[in-house]
């Protein structure tokens, strides 16, 4: 087994294009992290526009405090949902508001290969406005198209159990098959045999700010 990489950020902020998108990829980093470090989760759309979502704005908070997030960490936008590309400007403006009041040291955000123009418009807008912040991109199974995890992060089983117990707070949901306890589980083993590790979460790069130094032994 590799020496493994350290990276570490102070505040982390996750932004998400709907309910669900944050925890779907990065669950069980946020529950990994949760404990060690501050964070903020930005979900742009709170799907309220279909009558059909009506719960789903509390299952996210629920969901999220499975995770170990409280309340007043938690952000959702009211952007209409399928309908980001026309706001654009808007998006990108709020995001930078997020950038100059919490200053992350790391986002992390729907990776370039998902093809849902929502995904698509908030990954191009946070590449713009955290220009000097390190980026790593998540993956959501039912859009993705060719995605591969380039940045591993080795999660626990107790990681694991976090995620699906919080995925399974989604009962407008339960029913789709990316919600499967079974896929979700079977994704972070695959992404750990990646890496050679027991479970991973996995990301892209979209882009890494760093300083390299040595250490004297």
């Amino acid at each position: 087994m590799g020496q493994d990489m350290y990276f570490y950020g102070r505040r982390v902020c996750f932004i998400g294009a709907h309910p669900d998108d944050i925890e779907l990829g990065c669950g069980a980093l946020i529950a990994h992290i949760v404990r060690q470090t501050e964070i903020l989760c930005v979900t742009l759309s709170d799907n309220q526009k279909n009558p059909e979502l009506k719960n789903l704005v509390e299952e996210h908070y629920r969901s999220m405090a499975v995770l170990g997030v409280p309340k007043d960490r938690v952000i959702l936008g009211q952007f209409e949902t399928r309908r980001f590309p026309h706001f654009r400007q808007e998006i990108l403006e709020y995001l930078i508001h997020i950038n100059r009041t919490f200053q992350p040291d790391l986002v992390f955000v729907h990776t370039k290969a998902d093809i849902h123009q929502d995904h698509v418009t908030a990954t191009e807008e946070a590449l713009r406005a955290f220009r000097g912040t390190t980026v790593l991109g998540f993956d959501v199974i039912r859009s993705s198209y060719g995605f591969f995890p380039s940045f591993l992060v080795e999660v626990t089983e107790e990681d694991v159990e976090k995620k699906i117990a919080a995925l399974a707070e989604y009962k407008t949901y339960q029913n789709r098959y990316y919600f499967d306890p079974k896929i979700t589980r079977a994704t972070l083993i695959r992404n750990g045999a990646i890496c050679e590790r027991p479970y991973a979460e996995g990301f892209d790069i979209l882009r890494i700010v760093g300083a390299f130094s040595c250490i004297n032994r």
